[in-house]
């Protein structure tokens, strides 16, 4: 993958820097993956790495959740129809079901959002969940009440569509041409976790076409260049990855509670203490963010 410190809010630990800091024994990232911000070198040195991975899943499962809603409802491109608009809304015509009602939630990898989304979606009634993931327990997702499912076996059944698997070269276009085609009509793709999941040109096609519906927090390339068809196309929301915390470290290092640190504040302390729940390299792989050799087996679709 590119190195792109622009990503993370924070320079690279290049060998460079870590050899003009000997003294550093924690890295505390205020934001989520760590995978562009630290590398083998740092986990050779015996450094130890935490994020807010756990804290920032909340706002963005939040946002997924009332993504699914809209969804279901079709708000949001319903209100960029400008037919709708002289024509009446009692012509609605070629967006499904307008329901949140009995529907069928497809969550594409079982990471701390993913599962979060899958608790969230108990407050609707009556809605099935599916999970894909090569890597999940299905004792697991079933106890979170979803069903583990092969991916091609989940598209065609799907009437929401949400992406949380990790950015890997085997996950590129993980969601490609092939499958929004599997995809049933009128269904909606919802992409908050990275933007080269999705392959955008076969995505603008499909929602070009009034078949496919799209809302994206992330996109490829971001930000798309003003040229891009998701810009203008009514069947798209594109929001500026504004889904998890916009003051990431003043809300990381520290929450308004006479008896409460923030989550990365303790993780310091923890650090300090050698907690075992601080991530390091021999304490717990960071397999949801920062692939370790043992898994880079292939996000098989």
């Amino acid at each position: 993958m590119q190195d792109r410190e622009e990503d993370n809010g924070a320079p690279r630990l290049t060998p460079e820097r870590l050899d003009a800091a000997l003294a550093l024994r924690v890295v505390l990232h205020c934001a989520g993956s760590v995978r562009g911000l630290v590398g083998d070198d740092a986990w050779r040195r015996g450094i130890r790495v935490t994020s807010a991975a756990d804290t920032n899943a909340i706002p963005v499962a939040e946002y997924i959740l009332a993504a699914i809603i809209f969804a279901g409802k079709k708000i949001p491109f319903l209100a960029a129809d400008e037919r709708l608009a002289y024509e009446g809304w009692g012509r609605v015509t070629g967006y499904g079901d307008l329901s949140n009602f009995a529907q069928t939630v497809g969550i594409v990898g079982f990471s701390r959002i993913g599962r979060k989304v899958v608790e969230l979606l108990k407050v609707l009634d009556d809605t099935t969940c599916l999970v894909a993931d090569p890597y999940a327990d299905p004792a697991e997702v079933a106890a979170a009440g979803a069903t583990l499912v092969e991916l091609r076996e989940l598209l065609p059944r799907v009437d929401v569509l949400s992406l949380h698997a990790p950015e890997l070269q085997e996950t590129r276009h993980l969601i490609g041409a092939e499958q929004l085609r599997l995809l049933p009509d009128h269904a909606t793709v919802i992409n908050t976790a990275r933007g080269s999941l999705a392959d955008s040109d076969a995505l603008a096609a499909e929602c070009a076409s009034g078949r496919l519906f799209a809302i994206l927090d992330v996109t490829d390339p971001e930000p798309l260049p003003a040229s891009s068809p998701l810009r203008r196309l009514a069947q798209v929301v594109v929001t500026p990855a504004c889904g998890g915390v916009a003051r990431f470290g003043d809300w990381a290092s520290h929450r308004p509670h006479p008896r409460r640190a923030g989550p990365v504040a303790r993780a310091a302390a923890a650090a300090g203490r050698g907690h075992r729940g601080v991530l390091g390299p021999r304490t717990e792989c960071l397999s949801r963010c920062l692939p370790c050799a043992r898994h880079r087996r292939r996000y098989a679709p």
